[in-house]
């Protein structure tokens, strides 16, 4: 028998042999799901869009978790999210009932943020993103500035929110790249600032999710719209603003320190919208949360129920999340103050 018979016939044995382990797990998983109750906590406040991809999870998930449990959402919001997270890691249940539905900046606050949390987002067991967020800075087409470049030479007023991506965002553009941004507070919310772009109060704005804005302001773009958009705040770009030719942040980048502090930060929002369960669930129920996530992902019910609400749908699998998260928090600390530095308010 040549090597690669003795090594398919190797393969093969111990295929069969790992078969009825793994039907023993799924049955397990199943026995321990069954008559229970799977509770997704949010951590936003119900009606945004946090709740409302949580929501359609929740109708289409139980299906295809062994077992078939009812699956529930709960809001708790607060700390930018930080107060459900902390939930999931210190006080809920560690046996797969509980899963953390939170933003994906809020991965990142023990890094670079400035709110202090008792909890080690790097330790959760990621179930998936439901999407791969795709961020951008726009502008009004009436404003002088036309296109990114432009703000690298003369000031765009934006409209931004205390602490949250509006401000963040066009702050770190301006710390790494040289723009202009002139960053004008107080807004409560995504939707103050776009009535305020409307009015012409601000020019445009940072932080703002092209899959959810190009579907809430479809009338904003295109040849008779008064918005355009300046650039992509990620690192690998919307396929449709990439064939509009709309350039990625880090092209403006001067050297390798300034590309790479924006591909760190900028990085998490490939995890747009992360669900995870605590530390020490067990290894077989992580597995079987993660296949159902993915499943429900691609249930042609849920897809068709999430194109009808103008949901985005690019999910991302629990592995890949992890590995993105483990990247980030292995970066090193000097790259990761650096972070911290270029996001400092400058208003």
């Amino acid at each position: 028998m040549n090597a690669a018979l003795r090594s398919l016939r190797s393969f093969v044995i111990a295929a069969i042999a790992l078969a009825p382990m793994a039907a023993r797990a799924q049955n397990a998983v199943a026995q321990f799901y069954k008559g229970k109750t799977v509770t997704i906590v949010v951590g936003t406040t119900a009606g945004g869009g946090y709740d409302t991809y949580a929501r359609f999870i929740a109708r289409f998930m139980p299906r295809h978790i062994p077992g078939n449990p009812a699956v529930v959402v709960a809001n708790m919001p607060g700390a930018g999210s930080n107060q459900a997270a902390q939930h999931i890691f210190h006080t809920a249940p560690k046996d797969g009932t509980w899963i953390g539905s939170i933003f994906a900046g809020a991965v990142l606050e023990p890094l670079i943020g400035t709110t202090s949390v008792h909890h080690d987002p790097s330790k959760f067991q990621y179930l998936g993103s439901a999407n791969d967020d795709v961020y951008v800075c726009l502008a009004r087409k009436d404003a002088s500035v036309q296109k990114f470049a432009d703000v690298l030479e003369q000031p765009l007023i934006v409209g931004a929110g205390m602490a949250a991506s509006s401000a963040d965002f066009a702050s770190m553009l301006n710390h790494a790249v040289g723009a202009k941004f002139k960053i004008v507070l107080g807004y409560a919310g995504s939707r103050p600032i776009m009535l305020a772009m409307e009015k012409g109060e601000v020019q445009g704005a940072c932080g703002f999710a092209w899959p959810s804005i190009n579907v809430t302001n479809p009338n904003w773009f295109g040849p008779e719209g008064m918005m355009r958009v300046l650039v992509q705040t990620h690192n690998k770009g919307h396929p449709q603003l990439n064939a509009m030719g709309v350039p990625l942040a880090g092209s403006f980048a001067h050297n390798e320190e300034e590309r790479a502090i924006m591909d760190l930060y900028f990085s998490h929002t490939s995890f747009g919208r992360p669900y995870l369960v605590a530390p020490g669930v067990p290894t077989e129920r992580i597995n079987a949360l993660r296949a159902a996530f993915m499943e429900t992902m691609k249930d042609p019910d849920f897809v068709a129920e999430a194109r009808k609400a103008g949901l985005d749908i690019d999910a991302v699998d629990g592995a890949e999340v992890q590995r993105l998260i483990a990247r980030i928090y292995a970066a090193p600390p000097e790259l990761i103050a650096k972070v911290k530095k270029a996001l400092q308010p400058d208003f």
